[in-house]
């Protein structure tokens, strides 16, 4: 099924090419945000193809909602896994790792010239919305294709790496490709047993850890030219905010969990303790990063992991998400950085309200047209969130069940779903209107509200 189904995309893109091969076409920034939309929208159609065929006792909006998911890096579990063949397990995270290398290169040869994708906030791309517009057809496809040449290899190679990493680490060669697919794409697309399924001990946590990185910080691709890549990953706000975050959150949690247990600490030891830890800091890294995956040191003190922690919290952190042009979602931390930082102008000025300070330049842009964008954008979010949430709840769930499925679809954060309700929940029992929902959640999520926004500007139109 899946080279019939190759066969038949290749025939229908060599139709398109034949119609079009004698026409010049004129494409701009429009288009091409039309285009990314609507990859979204009609390709999970044709990625569901072969999925629909194999399983054959499901319905095509089961496995194109299957394929939205996989596509926008959600991860949502509509089968469950015995359901699946290995072939189909592989499909699912091919299609997510491809989801995540298209935002990745989307967000720097799109978005970044328009100022959307939380670019709106760096200032470092002011004058280049102004130069998008006016750039040629073919200035645009070229910085297109440049920008595909560079970031491609990176992503092949980095996952190439994290791959080997697994195998030696003791994981079978199968079970490290997927997991190496999941963590670049931050898709979350497991076989069977999340995490533990690695079968290979903490170093393939601590790889997954040090790969989160990249869905935490943009620094990778574009390190600061006067600091270089070491100085610019340790001076990155996002990956400082991620961290701060992280041993904050770690403190709370460890003391909730010594505090809740009945039974002695001395009973577990210090490697049950030291277990714990590890485990909450790797489950709030793969939360903010938008991945969802739990530790597998959890088990073995599942009284202390378990004890009173609520489930919210984890879809709090997928909210949150991780930096700006990566393949995680959420609201992104630079948007929270600049938030915090207005906040504290914003207290000083009521202190101190005949103050004169001094701030450089780049400060002055982040509390000024930074914070009003970060605001801007965050109020939008909570509405779509409110919206989304009102409207599952009116197809018939419950309001915390709708809550839990509006906050993972529209932070990219399908795992996240199995912390806050109880047992396993199915997917494929929800109704056909539930099901479209989702899966404009997911889309609106993955391309971000200031994007759907844009296409909808009567400006951008009449530029056309």
């Amino acid at each position: 099924m899946f080279f019939y189904t190759g066969l038949l995309g290749v025939t229908f893109l060599a139709l398109i090419g034949l119609a079009r091969s004698n026409q010049t076409s004129r494409e701009t920034a429009l288009d091409q945000m039309l285009s990314l939309a609507l990859i979204f929208v009609f390709l999970p159609v044709f990625l569901a193809i072969p999925e629909y065929s194999v399983i054959r006792t499901t319905s095509f909006l089961n496995a194109y909602l299957d394929m939205v998911s996989a596509l926008t890096t959600t991860g949502f579990e509509v089968f469950p896994a015995g359901r699946l063949s290995d072939a189909l397990h592989l499909w699912r995270a091919l299609v997510g790792w491809m989801g995540g290398a298209l935002i990745w290169v989307a967000a720097v040869a799109i978005l970044a010239p328009l100022n959307l994708g939380g670019f709106e906030l760096t200032g470092q791309h002011a004058n280049a919305r102004r130069q998008a517009n006016f750039i040629s057809t073919s200035e645009r496809k070229l910085f297109l294709m440049r920008s595909v040449q560079t970031l491609m290899p990176l992503y092949i190679g980095l996952t190439a790496v994290l791959w080997l990493g697994f195998i030696l680490s003791g994981a079978s060669g199968y079970n490290g490709f997927i997991f190496a697919l999941s963590v670049l794409s931050t898709s979350g697309i497991t076989a069977y047993q999340g995490v533990a399924g690695l079968s290979s001990g903490i170093w393939a946590e601590v790889l997954i850890v040090l790969f989160f990185t990249l869905a935490l910080s943009r620094v990778l691709w574009a390190p600061e030219k006067t600091t270089g890549f070491a100085k610019g990953l340790l001076r990155d706000v996002e990956l400082r905010l991620a961290i701060w975050i992280t041993i904050l959150l770690s403190c709370v949690l460890f003391i909730k969990q010594v505090s809740s247990s009945a039974a002695p600490l001395a009973e577990y030891g210090p490697e049950g303790l030291l277990a714990l830890i590890w485990g909450n800091l790797f489950t709030i890294l793969s939360f903010l990063s938008t991945t969802g995956w739990s530790s597998q040191y959890w088990e073995p003190i599942a009284p202390l992991s378990n004890a009173g922690i609520p489930g919210f919290l984890f879809l709090g952190l997928g909210l949150i998400g991780g930096g700006i042009a990566t393949t995680a979602g959420g609201v992104k931390l630079l948007r929270f950085y600049i938030l915090y930082l207005n906040a504290l102008r914003e207290v000083g000025r009521l202190v101190h309200p005949s103050s004169v300070g001094k701030t450089k330049s780049q400060n002055q842009y982040d509390l000024g047209q930074g914070a009003f964008a970060a605001w801007i954008f965050f109020m939008l979010f909570g509405l779509s969130l409110a919206g989304i949430t009102l409207s599952l709840a009116a197809s018939g769930l419950s309001f915390e069940t709708a809550l839990a499925l509006c906050v993972s679809a529209i932070s990219t954060t399908g795992p996240a779903l199995m912390m806050v309700i109880e047992g396993p929940f199915d997917m494929i029992a929800l109704s056909g209107l539930a099901k479209a929902i989702l899966c404009l959640a997911m889309v609106l999520g993955r391309l971000e509200i200031l994007v759907i926004l844009a296409l909808l500007r009567p400006e951008i139109w009449l530029r056309q």
